[in-house]
C-alpha cells in the first residue's frame, strides 16, 4: 500500500472519514485506524425526498453506527440535502431540460464531499477528510496530483476531475492502490459487518431505480416527432430530457417496411423542434465524432498552453482514447481523437490522462462528426 494514501498530515489532529454505511468506507476506516490516525466517522444523508421505498439512508446509516461501534470511533450525523438540492440536483434537472446528460457524481465530489462535507471536517478540527474512493493522491513537483486507482474496473479519478487541488490536498483515499476483492478480503478478516454489502449504485446519494420513472416525478414530460436523419417520421418520444445518445432501449420503434431488421439508436435531440433523430445499426456514422468542445476546462496540472497528446475518456466506463488536447483562448478545450468515437454526448465529461495521472477535465459542450473533423494521427 503506498503510504501517501494514508499518511495523516497533522498527527494527534483528527481525520474525519466519510462513512456511506458500505464495504468500501469502511475498510478505508480500518486503514487509516491501522495507521495510526485520530480517527472520527461522518455520515452524510442527503437525499430526503423519498417515499418510494428506494431510499437505504435509514439502513446505511445503522451500517455506518456499527461500522464505528466495531473500529471504536465516533460517528457524526449531518444532512446537506438542502445544499445537494441546490448545487447539485437542481444542475442535473436543468441539464436533462436542455436535452443534455449530465453526470451528478461529479458536482456531487466537487460540491458536497469535498466541498461541504470537508468544511465539515474542518469545523470539527480535522486537517484530512478520508474516502472510500478508488483513486491515488500521490505527491508530485507541482503539487498534489490525482491519479488512477490500481483496480481499474474501480478507478473513480472520472469523477473527481473536478475537485480543486486544494480540496484534494486535504482528502486521503487509502483504497487507491487496492484491488476491490483485497478490500472486501479485509473486512471479512476484521470482522466488519459490511463485508459482503452489495456496491451501492445508482445516482450520488439517491441511489439505484428505475430511471425514467424517477425524472418523471420531477420533469414533466414534452412530447414530439422521432424521425430518421432523412426526416421519415418514426414515431413520437416522451420528451428529450428522458433519452440520451447511443441508446437503444426503450424507443418503441419497431421494424419498419422496407428497412433492414437491424436496431434503432439515439443519434441526436434536436432541441429546436423537440425532436429525436435515431438511426439503425450500432456503427451508423451518425453515432460516431471525431473531435469535440468542451465548456470551461478544469486543469489538475500547470494550465497547458499548447496543444499536446494525452489519453481522454467521454464517460466513466471506456477505456483511455488516444487524443490531443488544445486549451483554448477563453479557458474551453478543443479534443481531437485518433479514432472515431462512439455517441460522445453533451453533458457528459470528458477526461485526460497523462498515464495513471488526471489531468483535468471538462463538460462536453458540442461534438463533431467523425467524417467532419480533423482526427489527430
Amino acid at each position: 500500500m503506498n503510504p501517501a494514501n494514508t499518511s495523516c498530515l497533522s498527527p494527534g489532529a483528527p481525520v474525519i472519514v466519510a462513512l456511506s454505511g458500505g464495504v468500501d468506507s469502511a475498510v478505508a476506516a480500518l486503514l487509516l485506524k491501522r495507521a495510526g490516525c485520530a480517527l472520527q466517522g461522518l455520515f452524510m444523508s442527503n437525499w430526503e425526498e423519498d417515499d418510494d421505498g428506494y431510499c437505504t439512508a435509514a439502513q446505511d446509516f445503522q451500517d455506518a453506527r456499527a461500522v464505528a461501534a466495531e473500529l471504536g470511533i465516533p460517528l457524526h450525523r449531518v444532512s446537506f440535502a438542502r445544499e445537494y438540492r441546490a448545487r447539485v440536483f437542481e444542475h442535473f434537472l436543468s441539464e436533462h431540460r436542455a436535452a443534455r446528460t449530465p453526470n451528478p457524481d461529479v458536482l456531487c465530489n466537487r460540491e458536497i464531499k469535498f466541498g461541504l462535507a470537508l468544511a465539515y471536517a474542518q469545523r470539527l478540527g480535522a486537517a484530512q477528510l478520508a474516502t472510500g474512493h478508488y483513486a491515488q493522491l500521490l505527491a508530485a513537483p507541482d503539487g498534489i496530483g490525482l491519479h488512477k486507482g490500481v483496480d481499474a474496473t474501480k478507478d473513480q479519478s472520472y469523477f473527481l476531475h473536478a475537485v480543486p487541488r486544494a480540496q484534494l490536498a486535504r482528502g486521503l483515499m487509502p483504497l487507491g492502490s487496492l484491488h476491490k476483492s483485497e478490500v472486501r478480503e479485509l473486512a471479512r478478516r476484521a470482522g466488519l459487518p459490511v463485508f459482503d454489502k452489495p456496491d451501492s449504485t445508482g445516482i450520488c446519494f439517491v441511489g439505484e431505480r428505475p430511471f425514467r420513472e424517477f425524472l418523471e416525478r420531477f420533469l414533466e414530460q414534452a412530447p414530439g416527432p422521432i424521425e430518421s436523419p432523412e426526416g421519415e417520421p418514426l414515431g413520437t418520444h416522451r420528451g428529450l430530457a428522458f433519452y440520451t445518445l447511443g441508446q437503444r432501449a426503450g424507443l418503441g420503434v419497431g421494424g419498419r417496411p422496407g428497412r433492414a431488421e437491424q436496431p434503432w439508436y439515439v443519434a441526436a435531440k434536436d432541441a429546436a423542434r423537440n425532436t429525436l433523430v435515431i438511426v439503425q445499426g450500432q456503427d451508423h456514422p451518425l453515432l460516431e465524432s471525431g473531435a469535440l468542445v468542451t465548456a470551461p476546462w478544469h486543469w489538475l496540472i500547470e494550465p497547458r498552453e499548447a496543444r499536446s497528446r494525452c489519453t481522454v475518456k467521454v464517460r466513466y466506463r471506456q477505456a483511455d482514447q488516444a487524443a490531443q488536447i488544445a486549451p483554448r483562448a477563453d479557458g474551453t478545450a478543443d479534443i481531437h481523437f485518433g479514432e472515431p468515437q462512439r455517441a460522445v454526448t453533451p453533458g457528459q465529461y470528458a477526461v485526460a490522462y497523462d498515464g495513471t495521472r488526471c489531468l483535468g477535465g471538462g463538460v462536453i459542450a458540442s461534438v463533431a462528426a467523425a467524417a467532419r473533423a480533423a482526427v489527430a494521427a
